[in-house]
């Protein structure tokens, strides 16, 4: 029972809409009918600037850390990476933005902020470095994804092994289509790094 009630709870902060919410209230946006028109922190980097990008960014990061904090303050007998899965869920597939969300990426990080903040830190490192020598938000995405399932095999810890797992291969997934750009040298680069 304790796992459906965090779980519900989880997805709901996860449909929370960040991109969609800033761009409305902060510049009279929709970002959906803009740029990739995808509801997250990339798009909105790439239509509203760095300050909007920045504070998506925060927000679908607190959402994943959230997910998996809550359950702490419960005192709930819960594996809280499993939890973390359902704000991804959310994030991906909202409630509240007839569920076309984002890619997971920063949601993800955020769970692993809420349970590691060391990998976290590694995570962010790796991305940023990987960020600015390609140039590319997917391919550093999902570098990022791979190195932190190594890392959490160094961890020996099996649960992060798997839910990292999942998180990675879910990423790919949902950039897909990004994969196909980057391979025909279409996918557009950062100009700010």
């Amino acid at each position: 029972m304790e796992y459906i009630l965090f779980a519900i709870i989880a997805y709901l902060l996860g449909s929370i809409p960040s991109a969609l919410i800033v761009g409305k209230l902060g510049y009279n946006k929709d970002i959906r009918q803009h740029g990739s028109g995808n509801l997250g922190a990339t798009n909105t980097f790439r239509v509203l600037g760095i300050k909007a990008g920045i504070i998506v960014t925060l927000a679908d990061i607190l959402k994943g850390t959230a997910a998996t904090l809550i359950p702490l303050i419960f005192d709930a007998d819960v594996y809280r990476l499993v939890v973390g899965l359902f704000a991804v869920a959310g994030h991906t597939y909202p409630i509240f933005a007839k569920f076309k969300g984002g890619k997971a990426v920063a949601t993800s990080g955020g769970i692993i902020l809420g349970i590691n903040p060391l990998l976290f830190i590694i995570m962010i490192t790796t991305f940023l470095l990987s960020l600015y020598l390609s140039k590319y938000v997917s391919l550093s995405s999902m570098i990022t994804g791979i190195v932190t399932i190594v890392l959490s095999i160094l961890f020996k810890d099996i649960g992060l092994i798997i839910v990292t797992t999942i998180l990675t291969i879910f990423v790919f997934y949902r950039h897909r289509e990004n994969i196909k750009r980057i391979k025909n040298k279409t996918e557009p680069k950062i100009t700010w790094m």
